[in-house]
């Protein structure tokens, strides 16, 4: 699973010269923290949120699809692990094998991997930079391109290559189940646009010292 943010995050090297990423200067290893308190803040607290957000909204919605409503999935988790249970019902009165079940859960674990590289796909392009808008930075970095879709065709190999519900417990998704999670990914899209747009108009302010990184 590392090669999935490994490919991404090394083609930010190849970064057009122009880009203010590319622009500054050397990190001081005295003063400057490779991890501080702004980076967490937006990769734990805002972005990582979001994305968090994407995986169990498609979690959800995969079990609601199914039979289970979010109001039932609350407090069944030994019966839903039991191997002695195979008559479990959903919300609709439909029973469940422990075998079943266990497949749809595996298969909501597998959507919810789809739907994270689904909004890292915003996640990297909004690394691109630190204040220029992403619309005037371009996508002209193929090396970033490249793993756009390298990311994106690993995580269907993964999903649909035969044998992997064996080995890796990950199960083929609907084509409809990559879709929830884009409305998060273009709302990180969004929000750092904006964000980058309120620290170009206003350089120096509290949004800069809060959120730049």
């Amino acid at each position: 699973m590392l090669i999935i943010a490994k490919v991404p995050a090394i083609s930010l090297a190849y970064e057009a010269p122009e880009s203010d990423i590319m622009k500054r200067q050397p990190r001081d290893p005295y003063r400057d923290n490779l991890v501080n308190r702004r980076l967490i803040s937006m990769a734990y607290g805002q972005i990582g949120m979001i994305q968090a957000a994407a995986g169990f909204f498609v979690y959800f919605v995969i079990m609601a699809e199914n039979g289970f409503l979010p109001q039932k999935l609350f407090g069944i988790r030994k019966m839903w692990d039991s191997k002695a249970v195979n008559d479990l019902t959903d919300s609709y009165g439909q029973e469940w094998t422990y075998r079943d079940r266990k497949t749809l859960e595996f298969t909501c674990h597998t959507a919810f991997f789809v739907s994270i590289v689904v909004v890292q796909w915003a996640d990297l392009i909004i690394c691109k930079t630190r204040r220029n808008s992403i619309v005037h930075q371009g996508m002209r970095n193929w090396a970033l391109n490249f793993g756009l879709v390298f990311e994106t065709a690993l995580a269907a190999f993964l999903s649909y290559c035969p044998g992997m519900d064996k080995g890796l417990r990950m199960f083929p998704l609907k084509f409809v189940w990559w879709l929830p999670a884009l409305p998060f990914m273009l709302a990180i899209f969004i929000y750092d646009e904006t964000r980058r747009f309120y620290l170009r108009r206003n350089p120096g302010g509290w949004l800069e010292q809060e959120t730049y990184y």
